[in-house]
């Protein structure tokens, strides 16, 4: 047997929103910054000698966008649930 639909007033629209994958977001900013320190080093807009601070650049934003996506995630839960354990 189906449950009975319930009458349009009482539906929820989708909202379209869905949680945040961390790892996939820290690697895909990784990917894009080590793809973009390439395009400079390519181009010779940034010399190979002069890549040495451009180089870890792209794990250093990873981090603090995968920090910042755990903080911003965790932000609206309450607190309390652990609480106490130590």
């Amino acid at each position: 047997m189906t449950e009975p639909e319930l009458p349009p007033e009482d539906r929820k629209a989708p909202s379209g929103r869905h949680p945040v994958n961390v790892g996939h977001l820290v690697m895909g900013t990784a990917f894009v910054g080590l793809f973009t320190v390439w395009a400079l080093i390519s181009s010779d807009t940034v010399e190979l000698g002069d890549a040495h601070w451009l180089l870890p650049l792209p794990w250093l934003i990873a981090g603090v966008v995968g920090l910042a996506a755990t903080v911003l995630r965790n932000a609206g839960r309450r607190p309390g649930k652990m609480s106490g354990w130590i």
